[in-house]
């Protein structure tokens, strides 16, 4: 990614420039656990090109830009209009998401307020990391 902003009524938050934006959904059962072991996996994806023009360095230096997104978690398999019941509340929520960008020393959204995000995504890369990884075998926590 390039550069992204986020703005909220109309006064930019929070800026980066080349990194990774992290839409970040919280799940009823996710724990302090998991937003640890994401925010590493994060920072630790070697998503970046190398000398040689490879995907094979991770974040480094290079800025971290979070954004809460619990519709991240509707689920559309039956009607027209997303459930969110997977979704953590946002008294849950907010506090693994300030967990999860202290951890990943990542700038931040507004959480829960109406936010325009704006990115010049590079490539592009789009990734999707669950925790605990699906097929796994273990519980949440």
């Amino acid at each position: 990614m390039r550069r992204a902003s986020v703005t909220v009524e109309g006064t930019t938050v929070s800026a980066i420039g080349p990194g990774l934006v992290v839409l970040l959904g919280v799940g009823v059962d996710d724990t302090e656990g998991d937003a640890e072991r994401l925010a590493d996996k994060v920072r630790a994806l070697r998503v970046f090109p190398d000398a040689d023009g490879r995907m094979n360095e991770p974040l480094g230096e290079r800025e971290l830009l979070c954004v809460s997104q619990f519709t991240l978690y509707g689920d559309t398999r039956r009607g027209n209009r997303p459930s969110y019941t997977a979704a953590a509340s946002g008294e849950r929520a907010e506090p693994l998401y300030e967990h999860f960008c202290r951890r990943a020393g990542a700038r931040r959204g507004v959480f829960g307020a109406d936010m325009q995000v704006e990115l010049v995504n590079d490539g592009p890369v789009t990734l999707l990391l669950e925790y605990p990884p699906p097929g796994s075998g273990t519980a949440a926590g």
